[in-house]
């Protein structure tokens, strides 16, 4: 059976837009409710949500779906990503459902699920849940509708959480950092975390109006931090997106770190340690840069596809527990079973205490290498992988680049189009290479125009 409404992180549009329409959300909720209903008597699950104006329609909906297949619900309010996949594991409830389009413009909107266990769920789950939403829907008699009522102290519990994933022994005393939460599900929280462990907190992208969310603010657009960094004469400054499962950090010079060189500063400070790191996963976008920094220290790479989920599902396959991508999408297994901005932050500033080291000290050697993206539009009914003169041309640059680049081909999954990547140490080599082969492909994709 084919995904007519799961995409890979749920499901998600603009607003008003089928599937993001009120009447949609209704059936999705009652849907699911049957699911659960399959191996649960009487399940329970919780919806959380960012700050989205479009969000009170959906939690309405979808909560009148739940009460119509006989589950009862818990709101938290606005609340980031890994909040609520925190306490429906901690509340030992038997869903998790979050309301957010993560880092899109304010009038999107979608909606993810999370397990008891607070992990992502599998893809036959989200089959079965698209078989439900073809049936007739089936409503409860009266005495077994579901309840909903609202947790009270999920902000707290949650805030609770993030500290506790660092020793007792951290301080961030004498620190001034600046949170940039977009103005998106984190902006109650992320302040609190960091102020409570003892940094002077400069709050950035706090104050949601229900529209602003990701609006120039937040790990999409780190220009603010940087500029609020130098401007307040910080140390730091952490970026999140609209549900606070991103993270981009930035340090008093107003230079930007991102997830790829984070990943690696959390890996090596485990190594430090003496901590077994077997092995990390990024994806086929992860810098080159940082695969030779860890394969200095013993420690392989493994690319998955680009997201977050596709790194979660390499990660359990192996048994590791650090792995991300360049975006900001984190994951500490051991720390939390998903992707968790502040998190991810408290694990970097746990390293650079323990060193005694900023950053750039780190990370010192590990230069990220140039990456040069051309797009070649592909001609309809073009087969990309049966062209030869690519073909051979990427075969001439992988020789040339060797252990100083890497080359990247693969096609969009969104437009017609190739994307071709050439990463080096030199990026004059990396622009000329990418135009070889830039050149390679279109030449074969004109040829198929004109047949």
């Amino acid at each position: 059976m084919n995904r007519r409404y799961f995409g890979t992180d749920g499901i998600r549009g603009t607003v008003g837009t089928p599937p993001i329409t009120p009447d949609f959300m209704l059936r999705l909720g009652h849907a699911v409710g049957r699911v659960l209903r399959r191996s649960q008597d009487r399940p329970t699950v919780l919806i959380g949500k960012d700050t989205r104006l479009s969000g009170y329609m959906i939690e309405s909906a979808l909560e009148a779906g739940f009460a119509s297949a006989g589950v009862d619900v818990l709101l938290s309010g606005p609340l980031p990503t890994p909040g609520v996949a925190y306490l429906t594991r901690a509340l030992r409830l038997d869903l998790g459902v979050v309301i957010s389009a993560s880092h899109n413009p304010f009038d999107d909107n979608g909606i993810k699920f999370f397990s008891a266990g607070g992990t992502k769920l599998p893809d036959d789950w989200e089959l079965a849940v698209e078989r439900a939403l073809e049936e007739p829907p089936q409503w409860v008699h009266s005495a077994a509708l579901g309840k909903a009522r609202r947790l009270e102290d999920a902000r707290g519990r949650y805030i609770e959480f993030c500290k506790s994933t660092v020793p007792h022994s951290l301080s961030l005393r004498g620190l001034k950092i600046v949170v940039d939460a977009a103005h998106g599900a984190a902006y109650h929280v992320a302040p609190d975390v960091f102020h409570e462990l003892g940094a002077q907190v400069i709050p950035v992208g706090c104050s949601p109006d229900g529209t602003n969310i990701n609006q120039g603010v937040g790990a999409t657009a780190p220009e603010a931090l940087a500029r609020a960094v130098r401007e307040h004469g910080a140390d730091y400054g952490i970026a999140l997106d609209g549900d606070a499962d991103r993270l981009q950090m930035v340090d008093a010079q107003g230079r930007l770190y991102n997830g790829d060189e984070l990943v690696y500063v959390i890996a090596n400070d485990r190594l430090v340690q003496k901590r077994p790191v077997p092995g990390v996963v990024g994806t086929l976008m992860t810098n080159m840069a940082v695969e030779l920094a860890l394969r200095e220290r013993d420690v392989p790479l493994v690319r998955a596809k680009v997201g977050d989920r596709y790194v979660l599902e390499e990660l359990a396959a192996r048994g590791w527990q650090i792995g991300g991508e360049g975006s900001g999408h984190l994951l500490v297994l051991d720390r939390h079973t998903t992707g968790d901005g502040i998190v991810s932050a408290l694990q970097v500033m746990q390293a650079m205490q323990r060193s005694q080291a900023s950053l750039a000290e780190l990370l010192r050697g590990v230069t990220l290498f140039p990456q040069q993206l051309i797009n070649v539009r592909l001609a309809d009914g073009s087969d990309w992988r049966s062209n030869a003169t690519l073909a051979a041309a990427q075969q001439a640059v992988d020789a040339e680049l060797g252990q100083t680049g890497r080359v990247l081909i693969r096609a969009s999954g969104t437009e017609p189009v190739l994307r071709v990547m050439v990463e080096a140490r030199d990026p004059q080599v990396a622009e000329a290479c990418a135009q070889r082969l830039a050149r390679a492909a279109g030449a074969h994709e004109h040829a198929v125009a004109a047949h």
